[in-house]
Parts: structure tokens; sequence; C-alpha cells
């Protein structure tokens, strides 16, 4: 399924290289654009790729994912900032406060969060694109009708038949954090699920902080570790 949907650029498209996507506008101009076509004012420009399911997936708290994701791609930017955490609660280190300024995040090419196989990196991206869309809804603000109004779009953004079943099968789902912790096979990409799912939503809104809550404990995360993945999430603030 991997290797048909082309997850990874979906990731990509979702987070990542959006100065392209935007004539050199940057991380705002894009999330200006998702959001005027989401509310129906204007269309996206060319070369928006996944414009309209941004304005689904950018919470105020989302916000973050657009400002890093400029410079970063989404599978760099989400397996860097899991690295940085897992590795730092491995080495017993305290989860700090925010730093100032911006951070740079490592590439964990070749490790678990960010697999060189493309096969592999492929369906990494499958999973992860799964827990933002499930992360997306925890909120309850894609309603009945949003949804509506995405299955019009799904068919404008040029994803692809498998990717758009992806999106669709994610929107239908109820929400579940027992079933997105599933996605995860190993210690590393449960740091890595709960990193993409964190860079959705506003971790301090009632709604979505229950949701991490309940997702950390599903997916068995100890709190330093989640401690330390919250720490990382705000440095990119």
């Amino acid at each position: 399924m991997g290797q048909m949907i082309n997850a990874k650029s979906l990731l990509e498209g979702l987070m990542g290289q959006v100065n392209a996507a935007t004539g050199g506008q940057g991380a705002s101009g894009i999330a200006g654009k998702a959001k005027a076509a989401w509310d129906g004012q204007s269309t996206l420009g060319e070369g928006a790729i996944a414009g309209g399911l941004l304005g689904l997936l950018l919470t105020d708290g989302g916000q973050k994912i657009l400002k890093t994701g400029a410079q970063v791609g989404g599978a760099a930017l989400i397996g860097g900032l899991a690295y940085r955490a897992y590795s730092d609660w491995k080495a017993g280190k305290s989860a700090g406060a925010a730093a100032p300024g911006p951070v740079a995040l490592p590439r964990p090419d070749g490790t678990a969060f960010l697999p060189h196989d493309p096969v592999a990196a492929d369906d990494l991206a499958t999973r992860l694109v799964q827990a933002m869309v499930a992360a997306a809804k925890a909120d309850g603000h894609v309603t009945t009708r949003e949804r509506a109004r995405i299955e019009a779009q799904l068919g404008q953004l040029g994803l692809g038949a498998e990717a758009e079943a992806l999106i669709r099968s994610e929107l239908e789902a109820p929400l579940d954090a027992g079933r997105i912790a599933g996605l995860a096979r190993s210690e590393e990409e449960a740091a890595e699920i709960y990193a993409a799912s964190l860079l959705v939503v506003d971790p301090e809104a009632p709604a979505e902080k229950g949701y991490l809550a309940m997702l950390a404990a599903r997916l068995n995360l100890p709190a330093d570790l989640v401690a330390h993945l919250h720490a990382g999430a705000a440095d990119l603030a």
C-alpha cells in the first residue's frame, strides 16, 4: 500500500516545502491561502499541494508545522523531533524549557525515525499521516459538514486515488487513540506517532490535551519521554 500511495510525498505536501508552493511567501503565505480556500473565499494557487487538507489539519496549535516545515520536509521534521526527544530521554537528560530562537533539528537518516529504505519510509509516512488526520479530529471541528466539504475538495488536490482513499478512511473512522497507538511497531515509532499528533493540535486545549494523554497511555510512552516530546515541539513554536 505504501508504494501505491506514495505517502512520503503526501506528508511532504502536507507539511514541508511550502516556499515553493507559495511563490516565496513561505509558511504564512500557504497558511493564509489554505484558510481562505477553506472558508470559501478563494482558490489555492497552482502548486499548493494538499492545500485544502492543510486547512483541515491546521488548528491554532498546528501553525508550528508551517513555520518549521518551510525549511524542513515533513518526514524529517517529525523524525528529527522524535529522534532528539527519544535520544535525550535515553541519555537521562531532563526535559528543559523551550529554547529561544530557531531550533535546528537533527536528521536521523537511516534510523527507525527516518528509514533509508523507500518502502519502509513510505510505510512509516502512511501511518504518520493517519495519526495526523486522527489528531486533527480531536477537537471535534471536523463535523459532518466539514467532511462533506473535504470530500468535494479531495478530487481537486491531485493526491491520487490511493491517497484519497487513505484520507477518506481516516476521516470516517471513529476517533480511537487505541487504534492509532496500534500503528506503532516499536518504541521509536510510538514516539514518532505521538510527535506527529502533537504537531497538529493545540496541546493546551482541553479536548486535544485529553486525546494526547490517552494516546500517550495507549502507546505506553513514559512520562519523561512525553515531556521531552512536548519540550521539543514547544521549541518549534
